[in-house]
């Protein structure tokens, strides 16, 4: 039975390769600080024995490009290996190896876990490792605390290497996780524009696929506003990363915001397409002038002047889909209106205002359009 998926297109294909592109180039200071940190850990261990390859393993662990707190996360792995090493050390030697003694391993490295009132990385690390230990190396020799001491010494370098030698800069880190999120946003915005204007429905088709593909880039921005608040905390940098800290963890959860709201607006573009052909040329210049203002809420994290463009094409776009109510439009459009008002909300927060000042600017502009303010 022939699949009903269509084939991904050539512009599809090749969007899709400048993404993976964009992630590798965005964790390339993370990948360079891990191999650093692998080949350092290594080196300084095998002046304690000549196999320490539990090391560089609790230097990678440490240095993990997954998402959350790292310093914090780095402890909790570290510690969670190196509990398990010494749970199925002491088991290994005194059972032996074989099915059951790995149960029991598992079992014991866990409870050793919980009873420290470890999180759920550190338990799984502490399991892991122990596995490791009672399958792979075995203990030969008795007890030894070589490689207790290999992922203190990975935990440690790591540490080292990540936040004190070699930091990223976190404003510079954030620019660069940010500017994914934001060029894919306006271009997905611009696709559903020419949809509606002109009534080609995979013009709208493609701003949704895009607007969907992004979530992998806004997990980035978090993960870098993440690093960038522990960076701060560390090593209290220049005032610089401590003023622009704030902006950009706001920009990230706004953006998050808009990009939700666009896949409603890109949905509902569809359908009324499907439905009605073109949209009325106003309401294709709304959401057309809010992919300007994502690009300059871009501009304005690198440049905190520039806030005026943001807000003003902001309340351009939500004035502009406003007027459009008085035509009489069918549900569809009236989702569409209202999704436009609420992504301009969303720019406006990111922007740097409240949620108070960011009504009463929508307010404002309706008032100034010669409409009633309209409930949101």
């Amino acid at each position: 039975m022939a699949s009903s998926l269509p084939s991904p297109t050539v512009p599809a294909l090749r969007a899709a390769v400048r993404r993976r592109a964009r992630r590798v180039s965005t964790q390339s200071w993370t990948i360079a600080q891990t191999a650093v940190a692998a080949a350092a850990a290594w080196g300084l261990a095998r002046l304690l024995h000549e196999t320490p390859f539990f090391a560089p393993i609790a230097a990678v662990i440490a240095l993990g490009v997954a998402r959350g707190q790292r310093t914090r996360r780095a402890i909790e792995l570290v510690f969670g290996v190196a509990l398990g090493i010494a749970v199925a050390d002491l088991i290994v030697i005194a059972l032996g190896t074989g099915t059951l003694v790995i149960a029991l391993v598992v079992a014991l490295a866990m409870v050793a876990a919980l009873i420290l009132n470890a999180g759920a990385l550190f338990i799984s690390q502490a399991a892991t490792s122990a596995i490791l230990v009672a399958t792979l190396e075995p203990p030969t020799n008795g007890l030894s605390p070589d490689r207790f001491l290999d992922c203190l010494i990975g935990g440690a370098v790591a540490l080292l290497v990540g936040q004190v030698l070699f930091p990223r800069d976190p404003v510079r880190a954030m620019a660069r996780a940010a500017a994914p999120v934001t060029s894919d946003l306006a271009v997905a915005l611009e696709a559903v524009a020419e949809g509606l204007r002109t009534g080609d429905i995979d013009r709208a088709r493609r701003g949704l696929a895009i607007a969907r593909a992004t979530d992998d880039d806004l997990a980035a921005f978090y993960d870098a506003v993440a690093l960038a608040r522990e960076t701060v905390s560390v090593l209290g940098p220049a005032r610089r990363a401590r003023e622009r800290l704030p902006a950009y963890a706001e920009a990230a959860q706004r953006m998050d915001y808009a990009v939700r709201n666009t896949r409603v607006l890109a949905r509902r573009a569809i359908a009324a397409i499907r439905r009605h052909g073109a949209a009325p040329s106003e309401l294709a210049d709304a959401v057309s002038l809010l992919a300007d203002a994502v690009m300059a809420l871009a501009e304005q994290l690198d440049d905190p002047q520039a806030e005026a463009q943001t807000r003003r094409l902001a309340l351009a776009a939500a004035a502009r889909a406003t007027a459009v109510l008085d035509d009489g439009l069918g549900l569809s459009h009236s989702v569409i209106v209202g999704q436009v008002r609420s992504t301009a909300v969303d720019l406006l927060r990111g922007s740097g205002l409240s949620a108070e000042q960011a009504r009463r600017a929508l307010d404002g502009s309706d008032e100034q359009a010669g409409h009633a303010p309209v409930p949101d």
